[in-house]
């Protein structure tokens, strides 16, 4: 399983409320359509002084799973979406290695 951390710091003009709503409102019912995806979970940050707003995690079969997502219509608007929101979005591709799991 392929999983991507997207770290989002939010454009100055959104208030750290405004974000969270749009993140986990409007954002969310787009990204949850990506073709391929097999997992999403947002992770907004609680605190004000955080150097990113929030972390986003989304698994998918493969890498090109998720590039070929992304190359879609729908994965251009959520992009897109995205880009107009933030003022920083940094990817992490990572190898999951869970050390405990309830």
């Amino acid at each position: 399983m392929f999983k991507a951390m997207i770290l989002l710091k939010r454009k100055e003009e959104y208030s750290q409320r405004e974000f969270r709503n749009w993140w986990l409102g409007e954002h969310a019912q787009l990204a949850i359509q990506l073709p391929g995806l097999r997992k999403l979970c947002f992770n907004p940050a609680e605190n004000a002084e955080a150097v990113y707003d929030g972390v986003a995690e989304l698994w998918f079969d493969s890498e090109a799973e998720f590039t070929a997502a992304y190359q879609t219509e729908l994965g251009k608007a959520v992009a897109a979406d995205s880009m107009a929101h933030v003022s920083r979005r940094d990817r992490l591709f990572v190898d999951e290695n869970m050390m405990m799991d309830e």
